[in-house]
């Protein structure tokens, strides 16, 4: 990777655990590391350890974006002397940028990974928006890329083969973008299109795409899934598991 490129990767760091769990925290399109402050700072005060990655979602591709971003994370939380498990907590593009760079590439210490409102599937809105004069000079290349047409990445990617939770947005601030989409919508992606094939849990909060990664239930969803794996009764797994109980206890 060219010099250049890495340098303008900036690592907002901070270390205030001694502990084995090392999070890369990855911020969406057009946005800034700044956006997951809230999210970065609850995940040190559970006693994680952390790295909040700023990377140009504009000016590059997936395709490039993917290891210039998830490396920058590795990186630091390699060169911490107890890191055993990496885990991963992405909002909207990171998480396809995870996706990207595993369908790639190991990551010997992985751990759990928590997506935000994720584009799994595709976004319509993101097809219907590249219409709209400025698109491309706003979004960059990334923004074809997340879309359900042609050139779409998330489609390209399979299912996920590590232990992921997603969490989905039910309220929306845009009622252009959502008056495309299917609902449930958080205003740029619909609820059934975070979903992905092979994931261990997903949830749903009445939170938009803009505002979800700042929220506390959201925050409070991610680090339970870090922790154990679940999103406990908030999940769809609980529901299942659930249901299928009911169904043993009528058969019997």
């Amino acid at each position: 990777m060219p010099r250049s490129v890495a340098a303008v990767v900036l690592l907002f760091i901070a270390s205030v655990s001694v502990g084995s769990e090392c999070v890369v925290v990855l911020h969406g399109l057009i946005r800034t590391a700044s956006s997951m402050d809230e999210m970065y700072a609850a995940l040190l005060d559970d006693g994680f350890d952390a790295v909040n990655v700023d990377y140009p979602s504009r000016d590059y591709t997936i395709e490039v974006l993917a290891p210039m971003v998830i490396e920058q994370g590795l990186e630091y939380c390699r060169a911490r002397p107890d890191t055993k498990v990496i885990h991963f907590v992405a909002h909207s593009l990171g998480g396809i940028l995870i996706r990207q760079y595993l369908s790639e590439r190991d990551i010997p210490q992985l751990g759990r990974v928590v997506m935000l409102a994720p584009p799994n599937q595709g976004s319509v809105a993101a097809d219907e928006m590249t219409k709209v004069p400025g698109y491309d000079w706003i979004n960059g290349p990334t923004g074809r890329q997340l879309g359900k047409g042609e050139g779409s990445v998330p489609l390209a990617l399979g299912p996920a083969n590590f232990e992921l939770g997603v969490i989905a947005g039910t309220r929306s601030i845009d009622p252009l973008t959502s008056a495309v989409l299917p609902d449930p919508d958080d205003g740029r992606v619909s609820v059934e299109d975070t979903k992905l094939e092979g994931m261990q849990d997903h949830a749903t909060v009445a939170h938009s795409h803009a505002y979800i990664m700042k929220m506390q239930e959201p925050i409070e969803l991610t680090i339970r899934f870090l922790r154990t794996g679940s999103f406990g009764a908030a999940g769809s797994r609980a529901a299942e598991e659930s249901a299928a109980a009911g169904q043993r206890i009528d058969g019997k």
